[in-house]
């Protein structure tokens, strides 16, 4: 059952990390719209289109983005008055133990834990969609076609080559499809031109060449028109910056399923991202430990101290997070491991530092 000192903590906790986001974001807003006015004005957007389709689609973003900073801005900076106070001193004093003082810290964590799972897990894709839509009318396009001389594997063994692909046509030029036993090309598919009826789901292929390779000898295979169908699809061709960002929890499962039966090796950012919409949730509670074991005493220096102790950590946190995800994307690190590594260190850190905590 929660104390008084716990409701009171708990409501310090909440309340200052409510009051700082907020603060933040109402700047973020003002500088984003003085940005933008320009653009706003001359695409003539509606008021209520930027007001709901743009900013307050903007918020849980950015609650998101800094959630794991000012949960720890919010825990250094109360818990260090508190100590400044005599508070901590008087708490323990009374008999209560420096675990049971971490119970309200913790309800309060494992609540923002919460929000920021919902949050990156199911309404931000949603809030990403509808903002990028806002983007491509009113601001800059978002969707873009991919770079020329596109490569890309569609199922095991079978890889298409795209010199040019028009997203609003459903054109691509230049098409090459190729399919392998082990090292030994059996099928090559060649067309000046691909083009996909939206009614049947069949590309269109224009002055195609078909070379198949076998046992037997090679065959060959020309034409002016073929309709056919292959594991294709035109978002394939083209992409919007960091499609992840607006698929929820389950449509980015399915997509890694989808890529790994193709065996393409493309998945792996959308895996370290799937892990990651879990493993930050975590660091919340992670970080919210090492908040209150570092601010707990009283030092010289107080709040300022503290408060760049932990900002420190924060961006520690963050650039280790970075770094893990570039060595699994590019490199043999598994998704897993870059994803859970940087909570795993710092748990070490919010150990060690709960053991230096005041008795």
């Amino acid at each position: 059952m929660l104390k008084i000192i716990d409701i009171y903590i708990i409501k310090k906790f909440l309340g200052t990390f409510f009051y700082a986001i907020s603060l933040l974001i109402l700047i973020v807003i003002i500088f984003d719209v003085s940005e933008n006015l320009d653009s706003f004005i001359q695409k003539d957007a509606p008021l209520k289109a930027i007001v709901f389709d743009y900013y307050l689609n903007f918020i849980p973003y950015f609650i998101n983005l800094f959630i794991y900073l000012f949960t720890f801005i919010s825990v250094i900076f109360f818990t260090s008055k508190m100590a400044g106070d005599t508070e901590i001193i008087a708490i323990l004093s009374s008999g209560v133990s420096f675990r049971r003082l971490l119970y309200p810290y913790l309800i309060s964590a494992v609540l923002l834990a919460m929000l920021s799972f919902y949050l990156g897990n199911f309404l931000i894709p949603k809030t990403n969609e509808a903002r990028r839509e806002f983007k491509n009318k009113y601001m800059e396009n978002l969707t873009k076609d991919k770079s020329r001389d596109l490569h890309i594997q569609i199922a095991p063994n079978t890889f298409v080559y795209v010199q040019r692909y028009n997203s609003q046509l459903k054109t691509g030029y230049k098409f090459s499809l190729e399919k392998f036993d082990g090292q030994d090309m059996t099928y090559k598919l060649m067309a000046d031109l691909i083009k996909l009826d939206t009614s049947t789901g069949y590309w269109t292929l224009k002055n195609y060449y078909i070379r198949t390779i076998d046992s037997s000898g090679q065959s060959f295979v020309k034409g002016v028109e073929m309709d056919t169908t292959f594991l294709l699809k035109p978002e394939d061709l083209y992409k919007i910056k960091e499609e992840f960002e607006e698929m929820d929890f389950y449509e980015l499962a399915d997509y890694i399923i989808s890529e790994k039966q193709k065996g393409s090796k493309a998945y792996k950012k959308f895996e370290v991202e799937k892990n990651k919409r879990t493993s930050g949730p975590v660091a919340i509670i992670i970080l919210t430990i090492i908040g209150v074991a570092l601010s707990s005493r009283k030092v010289r220096g107080g709040i300022g101290m503290h408060l760049g102790a932990g900002i420190g950590l924060t961006f520690s946190y963050i650039l280790l997070m970075q770094v893990s995800t570039v060595f699994s994307t590019f490199g043999n690190l598994s998704p897993i491991i870059a994803a859970w590594i940087p909570n795993f260190i710092f748990l070490i850190i919010a150990i060690i530092l709960l053991q230096k905590a005041p008795k």
